[in-house]
Protein backbone atom coordinates (compact mmCIF):
# COMPACT_ATOMS: atom_id res chain seq x y z
CA UNK A 1 0.00 0.00 0.00
CA UNK A 2 1.10 3.37 -0.59
CA UNK A 3 -0.36 6.80 0.43
CA UNK A 4 0.04 10.53 -0.13
CA UNK A 5 -0.73 12.68 2.79
CA UNK A 6 -0.94 16.81 3.07
CA UNK A 7 -0.84 17.61 7.17
CA UNK A 8 -1.17 20.43 9.01
CA UNK A 9 1.18 22.46 12.02
CA UNK A 10 -1.56 24.60 12.83
CA UNK A 11 -0.27 27.41 14.80
CA UNK A 12 -1.50 30.51 17.09
CA UNK A 13 0.32 32.97 19.39
CA UNK A 14 -2.11 33.15 22.56
CA UNK A 15 -0.66 36.00 25.35
CA UNK A 16 2.87 35.55 23.79
CA UNK A 17 3.06 31.35 23.84
CA UNK A 18 3.07 29.82 20.50
CA UNK A 19 0.43 26.83 20.58
CA UNK A 20 -0.48 24.32 17.91
CA UNK A 21 -3.55 21.56 17.27
CA UNK A 22 -2.78 18.03 18.16
CA UNK A 23 -5.45 15.08 18.21
CA UNK A 24 -6.16 11.66 19.16
CA UNK A 25 -6.46 9.69 16.35
CA UNK A 26 -9.70 7.71 16.73
CA UNK A 27 -10.11 5.05 14.48
CA UNK A 28 -11.79 1.04 15.20
CA UNK A 29 -9.13 -0.97 15.84
CA UNK A 30 -5.78 1.22 15.66
CA UNK A 31 -4.46 2.07 18.90
CA UNK A 32 -4.99 5.81 19.89
CA UNK A 33 -1.98 8.04 19.56
CA UNK A 34 -1.56 11.82 19.25
CA UNK A 35 -1.62 13.15 15.76
CA UNK A 36 -1.36 16.29 14.07
CA UNK A 37 -4.52 16.84 11.57
CA UNK A 38 -3.88 15.80 7.94
CA UNK A 39 -4.51 12.61 5.92
CA UNK A 40 -4.88 11.05 2.56
CA UNK A 41 -5.32 13.19 -0.16
CA UNK A 42 -7.89 12.43 -3.18
CA UNK A 43 -7.32 11.50 -6.58
CA UNK A 44 -6.23 14.19 -8.49
CA UNK A 45 -6.72 17.03 -5.16
CA UNK A 46 -4.17 19.21 -5.03
CA UNK A 47 -2.17 19.23 -1.28
CA UNK A 48 -3.74 22.33 -0.36
CA UNK A 49 -7.06 21.47 -1.00
CA UNK A 50 -6.76 18.24 0.86
CA UNK A 51 -5.22 20.13 3.57
CA UNK A 52 -8.01 22.22 4.20
CA UNK A 53 -10.85 19.55 3.77
CA UNK A 54 -8.80 17.37 6.29
CA UNK A 55 -8.17 20.22 9.04
CA UNK A 56 -12.39 21.22 8.42
CA UNK A 57 -13.55 17.29 8.88
CA UNK A 58 -11.38 16.54 11.81
CA UNK A 59 -11.35 19.36 13.98
CA UNK A 60 -13.74 21.94 12.27
CA UNK A 61 -11.48 24.99 11.67
CA UNK A 62 -11.27 26.74 8.73
CA UNK A 63 -7.88 27.19 7.23
CA UNK A 64 -7.28 31.09 6.48
CA UNK A 65 -3.58 31.08 5.50
CA UNK A 66 -1.00 28.42 4.63
CA UNK A 67 2.73 28.99 4.49
CA UNK A 68 4.10 28.64 1.57
CA UNK A 69 0.50 29.47 -0.45
CA UNK A 70 2.11 32.55 -2.12
CA UNK A 71 4.89 29.79 -4.07
CA UNK A 72 2.13 27.90 -5.56
CA UNK A 73 2.37 27.52 -9.23
CA UNK A 74 0.20 25.47 -11.66
CA UNK A 75 -0.26 24.86 -15.34
CA UNK A 76 -3.23 25.27 -15.52
CA UNK A 77 -4.50 26.77 -19.22
CA UNK A 78 -1.26 24.96 -20.59
CA UNK A 79 -2.87 21.44 -21.44
CA UNK A 80 -6.20 21.38 -20.38
CA UNK A 81 -5.46 17.23 -20.43
CA UNK A 82 -3.13 17.61 -18.13
CA UNK A 83 -2.16 20.10 -14.80
CA UNK A 84 0.10 20.03 -12.40
CA UNK A 85 0.56 21.89 -9.35
CA UNK A 86 4.35 22.82 -7.35
CA UNK A 87 4.26 24.32 -4.38
CA UNK A 88 6.64 25.18 -1.57
CA UNK A 89 5.73 22.99 2.02
CA UNK A 90 7.41 23.62 5.29
CA UNK A 91 8.68 19.92 5.33
CA UNK A 92 8.28 16.42 3.35
CA UNK A 93 8.31 12.97 4.67
CA UNK A 94 8.66 9.16 3.71
CA UNK A 95 8.35 6.09 5.46
CA UNK A 96 11.36 4.40 5.13
CA UNK A 97 10.41 1.58 7.29
CA UNK A 98 7.27 -0.15 8.44
CA UNK A 99 4.07 -1.61 7.90
CA UNK A 100 2.80 0.80 4.63
CA UNK A 101 4.84 3.34 2.37
CA UNK A 102 3.76 7.01 2.46
CA UNK A 103 4.93 10.00 1.67
CA UNK A 104 3.55 13.52 2.53
CA UNK A 105 3.79 16.90 3.10
CA UNK A 106 3.66 19.67 5.77
CA UNK A 107 2.23 23.14 5.88
CA UNK A 108 2.19 25.49 8.25
CA UNK A 109 -1.19 27.43 8.77
CA UNK A 110 -3.48 29.49 10.26
CA UNK A 111 -7.37 29.19 10.93
CA UNK A 112 -10.18 30.12 12.52
CA UNK A 113 -13.52 28.65 14.07
CA UNK A 114 -13.68 26.41 17.43
CA UNK A 115 -12.35 23.21 17.72
CA UNK A 116 -15.09 20.53 17.45
CA UNK A 117 -14.78 17.83 20.65
CA UNK A 118 -14.38 14.94 17.98
CA UNK A 119 -14.00 14.84 14.46
CA UNK A 120 -13.73 12.39 11.47
CA UNK A 121 -11.64 9.32 12.96
CA UNK A 122 -10.36 11.78 15.55
CA UNK A 123 -11.48 12.74 19.14
CA UNK A 124 -9.94 15.85 21.16
CA UNK A 125 -8.46 18.20 19.17
CA UNK A 126 -6.89 20.81 21.36
CA UNK A 127 -4.33 23.66 21.38
CA UNK A 128 -1.23 22.68 23.55
CA UNK A 129 1.92 25.13 23.83
CA UNK A 130 4.72 24.15 21.77
CA UNK A 131 6.60 23.83 25.45
CA UNK A 132 3.93 21.24 26.14
CA UNK A 133 4.46 19.04 22.66
CA UNK A 134 8.40 19.69 23.45
CA UNK A 135 7.12 17.68 26.99
CA UNK A 136 5.31 15.13 25.80
CA UNK A 137 7.66 14.31 23.07
CA UNK A 138 10.35 14.06 25.38
CA UNK A 139 8.53 11.81 27.71
CA UNK A 140 6.95 9.20 25.30
CA UNK A 141 7.91 9.98 22.22
CA UNK A 142 5.61 6.37 21.15
CA UNK A 143 2.14 8.22 22.59
CA UNK A 144 2.75 10.50 18.27
CA UNK A 145 1.39 8.47 15.64
CA UNK A 146 4.22 7.20 13.34
CA UNK A 147 3.80 9.24 10.55
CA UNK A 148 3.90 12.41 12.47
CA UNK A 149 6.81 11.80 15.28
CA UNK A 150 8.89 12.68 12.77
CA UNK A 151 7.34 16.37 11.59
CA UNK A 152 6.93 17.09 15.08
CA UNK A 153 10.73 17.04 15.54
CA UNK A 154 11.48 18.57 12.39
CA UNK A 155 8.54 21.65 13.69
CA UNK A 156 10.41 21.35 17.22
CA UNK A 157 13.77 21.71 15.71
CA UNK A 158 13.18 24.53 13.17
CA UNK A 159 12.16 26.59 16.81
CA UNK A 160 15.24 26.44 17.67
Amino acid sequence: MFLVNSRAIIERIVNGILEIVVQTRDKAGETKKIELPGGRIEQYESLTQALIREVKEETGLDVVEIEGEDTRVDTTGIDPEFQVECIRPFGAYQTIKGPFDSVGVYFRCKVQGELLSSGDDTKNPRWISVDELRRLMDDDPLQFSNVDRAGIMFYLKSLK
